[in-house]
């Protein structure tokens, strides 16, 4: 849902001025091409699958309690997620996705191995958990809780959360007593070891009240108070982890006081202190940034560091070492809607020189032309040529209705309102089949270096659905990133990646043992050298235990190389403090990695 200022929204009724003003919000999109043609001029095409390898899902959005029914399509405008994981540790990359409607069932595609996929959840227990009286699902994530080598799984609601224990790939078990919340609105979740003890952790990010349940309202003040700055949404939980499936709820002692309408939560080494850091992307207001103290508190530095001075409608958070530099930018997506408002998306880049409490950011997402995605959702960074730069895709869209009369103007009647109308959700004007910002072009940004062009159609990005969550992972275990895309009210669509021969690449997947076993929050920083030249290469990547917009990405670690490429090291930076040099690792290859004590 979109931030307005009033400024804008006085704005909507002079049409001459929006329609100068549209002239700013132009996308730059080079026109579709043939795949060969993709493949020889950016370098891959990606081409879109899902039926062919059997996958079959079409996203079903919640119905809440009938009071919201003028509105229904507006605040029931979420829940098509997609996380990746190797779940039955066969070296194959499956993927969940979950459902949103009370009754449908999610979906555990498991990957056979032979370019197809097979649906089987029912069979391993984590179909069926849209129960009534349960609350429904907004995503799943994935982490080994108890060390045992097999990922557990994490599905957040808005309702119950569900914690499932991995019975070594042949079955899953929920987990009683783990100290999650009874009942809360979780719209953003991820693993994270907070404090570095081996034993991971969980973030969960409410977005309404948890004293809300939607599908059986008090009353109907449940809106936001602002469109700039509420802050009355849902509470935000900090778990500390047992390593034996309890979790001790640590919020407040460890200063998480947000109560913002977080819809994005990420984590990763920011401040540069070897702890993560927490990120969260909040609609209607500030994003937030926790800086972690040693493990032992989190200090919100978000308006000292600049990315919490501007209002705006944060739904993605996804870290990225965009320039090669060894530091994470943080891409935030919003909304840019000509003629009606632009916001513009962010890529917040570590300012040099400043770290820990003095940590700056600079919004660099105007000058790199990454900023108009239209009404923008999931985004995830990755090198999709293997060309050693990230690019960035981003999925779009918010809703398509079979009317395509669009619901900005009714809209403008309660963003300018005053707190007690705007918190009232019968206030709100009815949607009456209106669309808001439906069918939208998806973006591909290519990075060539200092600059991105959007290519999503050119390499045959052409679904118009209203996405929501996207993750990355090699497939076939060909070196490639493939993409799949949750859209709501829409299909699963699944892109499989078609990259040049020349350009080369590498993976690592990492295990920990003093760590926690997953290796989450693991640095590897590669350097690399090509054709001969002298120039050093550098990126980082950290694992990561949830990122994006309701995701997740595979664990294992992709670099693309470029050509005839040569590896001078790999430095990994365990969570637990260590370090570990592999030195000359061969491209073209899964490196299976394992922490040793010490250097």
């Amino acid at each position: 849902m979109p931030q307005l200022v009033k400024q804008i929204i006085i704005a909507v009724f002079f049409v001459g001025l929006l329609g100068a003003a549209a002239w700013l919000n132009i996308r730059h999109e080079e026109p579709p091409l043939p795949p060969p043609v993709a493949r020889d001029r950016y370098g891959f095409n990606l081409e879109e699958v899902s039926k062919d390898v059997g996958i079959d899902f079409t996203h079903e959005a919640p119905v809440l309690d009938d009071k919201l029914d003028h509105i229904m399509p507006l605040v029931a405008a979420m829940g098509a997620s997609v996380s990746v994981v190797d779940f039955d540790h066969d070296g194959w990359l499956d993927m969940y996705v979950v459902n949103s409607a009370i009754g449908s069932k999610n979906h555990l595609y498991h990957n056979k191995g032979d370019g197809t996929f097979e649906d089987v959840a029912e069979q391993m227990g984590v179909a069926d958990l849209n129960k009534e009286g349960t609350g429904v699902c907004m995503g799943a994530v994935w982490g080994d809780f108890d060390n045992d080598g097999y990922e557990d799984l994490l599905v957040y609601k808005w309702g119950k959360p569900i914690l499932f224990h991995n019975d070594q790939g042949k079955g899953f078990t929920e987990v009683k007593d783990s100290g999650l919340p009874e009942w809360a609105n979780i719209n953003s979740a991820i693993w994270f070891d907070f404090n570095g003890d081996g034993k991971l952790d969980l973030f969960l990010a409410g977005y309404w009240d948890e004293n809300i349940d939607l599908f059986n309202l008090k009353d109907t003040k449940i809106m936001p108070e602002s469109f700039e700055f509420a802050n009355n949404g849902g509470r935000k939980y900090l778990l500390k982890g047992s390593g034996k499936g309890y979790f001790e709820d640590v919020t407040e002692d460890m200063g998480i006081t947000s109560r913002r309408w977080t819809l994005a939560v990420t984590a990763g080494n920011l401040c540069d202190s070897g702890y993560p850091d927490l990120f969260l992307a909040n609609d209607f207001g500030i994003s937030e940034v926790y800086a972690n103290q040693g493990g032992k508190k989190f200090v919100e530095i978000g308006k000292n560091c600049d990315v919490g001075k501007h209002a705006k409608s944060g739904m993605n958070a996804s870290l990225g070492d965009v320039f090669n530099q060894g530091r994470f930018a943080v891409y935030v997506s919003n909304i840019s809607e000509a003629p009606n408002l632009h916001q513009g998306n962010n890529l917040w880049v570590p300012r040099k020189g400043t770290t820990g409490l003095d940590l700056k950011f600079d919004n660099l997402a105007g000058s790199l032309d990454i900023q108009n995605g239209a009404w923008s959702w999931g985004a995830q960074f990755g090198d999709f040529n293997n060309d050693g730069r990230l690019d960035l895709y981003l999925t779009n869209g918010f809703v398509t209705n079979d009317r395509m009369e669009e619901y900005w103007y009714s809209y403008s009647k309660i963003t300018g309102a005053a707190k007690d109308i705007i918190i009232d959700a019968v206030n709100w004007p009815a949607m009456k089949g209106q669309s808001l910002a439906g069918r939208e072009h998806k973006c591909l940004w290519w990075n060539k270096g200092g600059k991105f062009v959007d290519i999503g159609r050119a390499v045959g990005v052409t679904d118009d659905y209203d996405g929501r969550a996207v993750a990355l992972g090699d497939f076939s275990n060909h070196g490639m990133l493939d993409v799949v895309v949750a859209n709501q009210k829409g299909p699963l669509l699944f892109y499989l990646n078609h990259v040049v021969d020349t350009n080369q690449w590498v993976q690592f997947e990492l295990e920990g043992t003093k760590s926690n076993r997953s290796a989450i929050g693991a640095q590897v920083r590669l350097y690399w050298k090509n054709d001969g030249s002298d120039e050093v290469h550098q990126q980082l990547q950290e694992v990561s235990g949830g990122n994006g917009y309701a995701s997740q990405n595979m664990k294992r670690l992709h670099f693309g190389l470029g050509k005839d490429a040569s590896i001078e090291k790999a430095v990994i930076r365990w969570p637990s403090g260590t370090t570990q040099t592999i030195n000359a690792p061969e491209p073209g290859k899964i490196h299976k990695i394992v922490e040793q004590s010490k250097e």
